[in-house]
Formats: structure tokens, sequence, C-alpha cells
């Protein structure tokens, strides 16, 4: 699950969420419940999913 469907699920921008997270981070135990991506990783991510979509072109 990625910020953007949890901001959705509440009712909120993304923005708000992270920063609530931020305020509160004692709150969130563990270095496993949130990371943030690199520039270069979100780069990387979409476009592995552009070839991933376009692998999947004319098939029914």
């Amino acid at each position: 699950m990625v910020n953007r469907d949890l901001s959705e699920m509440y009712g909120i921008e993304t923005s708000a969420l992270k920063e609530a997270v931020r305020r509160n981070i004692e709150r969130f135990e563990g270095d496993d419940f949130m990371f943030e991506l690199t520039p270069d990783e979100v780069q990387e991510l979409s476009r592995s999913q552009i070839v991933i979509m376009n692998s999947g072109r004319g098939y029914t």
C-alpha cells in the first residue's frame, strides 16, 4: 500500500499524511513502517511499469 492509497482511504492529501507521520514518528514502531523512494527509484519503477504494460498489448 502506498501513501496515495492511504491518503485516499482517510480522505486527506498525501502531503498531510506524510507530515502527520513525521510529527508522530514515535507512534510508528520499527524502521519498516514507512520508506521513501529516491527520485531515481521512482523513475526506474515508472519505467518498469511502462515496459510491463506495453508487453501486454495486442493480446486478448
